[in-house]
């Protein structure tokens, strides 16, 4: 029945039945029928069960066993919704020897901290964590669950979903709590990109969503907060797993990070070709910032996969970001709409690009990149020191 958010009534015979081992004692159904007064609530049945729905973040960690980045982006975002629901926010670390990483996420946001430590969860595998997972959301009941759109996020959280019985909204862009109804509105990019869609999960729970890397800000960490960490029994049952680890190769970077750039010059198509890439990567250069592309620029062969910003691509919130020759295809937008300052270099006047810039230049890619280099280096001149004597 769509009065239980946890589908814990079905009709059988023309009557309601409970599930009591999904239902949660929150009152959605006493509500829906309390014209007919066809179901009350034993306030006295329920001691023990958990009352507040919180916001959950499957955490994760880097190389040197620290928070990873998307996992404090996250909580962040989780603050937000939590603090507009009225509830708390959780952080859940799987691993070994992880409290370095707790103190960061209760820093970074998290009110609590599910901490599931054994030596078989060392390394990555989806079955055994989700295995993990499933178990404490069951027990914990969770409203909100969120994860990054990583390599490990879309290989567990769809695993957890299916566990649990409930949907995943991916690769999200945006996260809003309705302020009517109380649930998550996840919104993403649909039809190849060409829209933006917000998903809502009306019957089932937790409300899960996996949300692009770079699409929220850090936190500022407050070393201060207080949390409470809670160690998760992990029963020998749950390690069980069809895939054998056997090695890790590191894979070559390709390029600056592009999150972490603080002034992205990025090309498109409108360069056109190898000497345009190189003469905007001389602007990025001159401003002391890095290098992107655009999709089209990428699948050209003119520069590597790894600068692509976009839906396909990175997701980048720099301070400056400049787009070069770039249309602006909602596809490319999703990547660089947090961006502080966004600067559109174009000659077509009616670009989408100049929709999202807050200062647009309608001009040949080259002919105003040279200029602004140029402006560039002789403001870099002025203001190197002068005088006969060597620099200490």
């Amino acid at each position: 029945m769509k009065a239980c958010p946890f589908g814990a009534i079905a009709v059988c015979r023309r009557k309601a039945v409970i599930a009591y081992d999904r239902c949660t004692f929150c009152g959605a159904c006493v509500a829906a029928c309390r014209k007919f007064k066809a179901i009350e609530r034993d306030e006295s049945a329920h001691e023990g069960v958990v009352a507040h729905r919180d916001v959950w973040v499957i955490a994760e960690t880097g190389a040197d066993g620290g928070l990873a980045r998307v996992s404090r982006e996250l909580l962040g975002v989780a603050r937000g919704l939590a603090d507009a629901l009225g509830v708390s926010v959780a952080a859940v670390l799987i691993g070994e020897n992880l409290g370095g990483a707790a103190a960061q996420a209760i820093a970074a946001g998290a009110d609590r901290v599910h901490l599931a430590e054994h030596p078989g969860l060392r390394v990555f595998l989806d079955e055994p964590q989700a295995a993990v997972v499933a178990d404490l959301i069951r027990r914990e009941q969770p409203e909100i669950v969120l994860g990054g759109a990583t390599a490990r996020g879309r290989a567990l959280l769809p695993r957890v979903a299916v566990l649990v019985r409930t949907g995943l909204t991916a690769d999200c862009t945006r996260l809003a709590i309705d302020v009517g109804s109380g649930r998550l509105l996840q919104t993403r990019p649909a039809f190849g990109g060409n829209l933006l869609a917000t998903i809502v999960c009306e019957e089932r729970r937790p409300q899960m969503a996996t949300v692009r890397p770079g699409v929220f800000p850090v936190p500022v960490a407050d070393p201060g907060r207080r949390g409470v960490v809670s160690r998760v029994d992990v029963p020998p049952a749950r390690l069980a797993s069809g895939v054998e680890w056997l090695d890790v190769r590191g894979r070559e970077a390709q390029g600056e990070d592009l999150h972490a750039a603080r002034v992205v010059v990025t090309a498109g198509r409108g360069v056109g070709g190898p000497d345009g890439v190189r003469l905007v990567a001389s602007l990025a250069a001159a401003l002391g910032g890095t290098l992107g592309a655009s999709r089209s620029v990428v699948d050209a062969g003119w520069v590597e996969y790894g600068r692509q910003v976009g839906q396909t691509g990175v997701t980048v919130q720099p301070a400056v970001y400049i787009a070069c020759g770039v249309s602006g295809a909602i596809q490319h937008v999703v990547g660089m709409q947090n961006s502080g300052t966004v600067v559109a270099i174009n000659r077509d006047p009616s670009a989408p690009i100049f929709a999202q810039a807050d200062i647009g230049i309608v001009g040949d890619v080259f002919e105003v990149v040279p200029a602004l280099i140029e402006q560039l280096g002789n403001r870099a001149a002025r203001l190197e020191p002068t005088g006969g004597g060597a620099a200490s």
